[in-house]
């Protein structure tokens, strides 16, 4: 399963309406993947939804050492394959952050995806919160 930003958000706030339902998935996925541009939008993320900054940071360090987490580091290779993707969809408004997920799902094989963003249905994956 791929952990995106919204759904890496859904977990970390306790408050949220999906919290429950996000905590399921995460418990039964054999695989979590995740990389360092869903990382880079998570702290903003949190703190635009008033969620105290010291906490959203301290969860993405907790993931990067959370050793049931394989994070990608987004090199060169696979910026510009996602950039190539969103060339390919220019009649989307996917972000760069969600190209980079959707050109890792496809390289491993991945089909679910723990996010409440609709864009990943819109590619064909399977988006687990609603």
């Amino acid at each position: 399963m791929l952990l995106d930003t919204s759904g890496l958000l859904c977990y970390f706030d306790k408050g949220d309406a999906r919290h429950r339902e996000t905590v399921e998935y995460y418990g039964a996925a054999s695989t979590k993947l995740t990389h360092s541009y869903v990382l880079a939008e998570l702290v903003p993320l949190a703190h635009a939804r008033g969620l105290p900054r010291r906490a959203a940071l301290a969860y993405a360090v907790g993931i990067l050492d959370n050793p049931e987490i394989e994070v990608v580091w987004v090199n060169d290779q696979l910026h510009r394959r996602a950039m190539s993707l969103l060339q390919a969809r220019l009649d989307r408004a996917y972000s760069v952050c969600d190209a980079v997920s959707f050109v890792l799902m496809r390289e491993r094989g991945i089909t679910d995806a723990l996010t409440t963003d609709h864009h990943f249905q819109q590619e064909g994956f399977r988006r687990l919160l609603k």
